[in-house]
């Protein structure tokens, strides 16, 4: 009796394990496209850190890891894309990345008083309402691509961040880039917006025009 009930525990525990390991392969696939999306989530405390605590030459590793980590952000994607190796995980780690990177990046500029509030608020806010808008299209079966407005902002963003760490004062041509990020960051949220609702219209008409012909008798 001792011995069965040993074996079985023994079974069970290595089924245990077994279907742990499956769940694990399943939700977070190990592939350099995620790993990069995973260096690029852990550089977020390296940058508040330099910034904001007393560092030696912290804005200088600051400006380096962001720049890395936002290369980074072009590199997985298009890895993905060439491998053909893209995860449910990628998806959805990988614009959750992006936003934390500068939300972390503005928050700490603003509490440096090297970037006015209210600017770090629209373009947060902004992130913000897209992701909740992509949520909701993603509910409805709708996606939409990266539109060259969203790709214009993100360029925007990533240069003036890097710009506010590295000028410090920063000179006007670093404000005018500035306020170039947050003029993109407003028209691509209201494109992604308006965008959102057209497709979401289209498939609504799309299902009654199914729903109809499919109620129509035959014949």
């Amino acid at each position: 009796m001792g011995r069965a009930w040993v074996g079985w525990a023994v079974a069970n525990r290595r089924s245990a394990c077994h279907v742990s390991g499956i769940l694990d392969e399943a939700m977070v696939p190990i592939n350099l496209p995620n790993v990069l999306t995973l260096l690029r989530i852990l550089a977020v405390p390296v940058i508040v850190v330099a910034l904001l605590g007393e560092t030696p030459n912290g804005d200088a590793l600051a400006a380096g890891v962001f720049a890395l980590a936002a290369i980074t952000d072009g590199l997985d994607g298009y890895i993905a894309r060439r491998r053909q190796d893209i995860t449910t995980f990628g998806k959805l780690m990988d614009p959750l990345a992006d936003k934390l990177l500068i939300v972390a990046a503005l928050v700490s500029l603003v509490s440096l008083n090297r970037l006015a509030a209210w600017v770090a608020m629209v373009i947060i806010a902004r992130e913000l309402a897209v992701t909740g808008l992509r949520a909701v299209a993603v509910e409805q079966g709708v996606v939409i691509s990266a539109s060259w407005l969203g790709k214009v902002k993100t360029t925007l963003q990533v240069a003036a961040v890097f710009a506010l760490i590295i000028w410090n004062p920063s000179p006007w041509p670093v404000d005018v880039l500035v306020y170039l990020a947050l003029a993109a960051t407003v028209i691509s949220g209201l494109d992604y917006f308006f965008g959102l609702r057209k497709r979401l219209a289209e498939e609504r008409e799309k299902r009654t025009a199914n729903g109809g012909s499919e109620g129509e008798p035959v014949g």
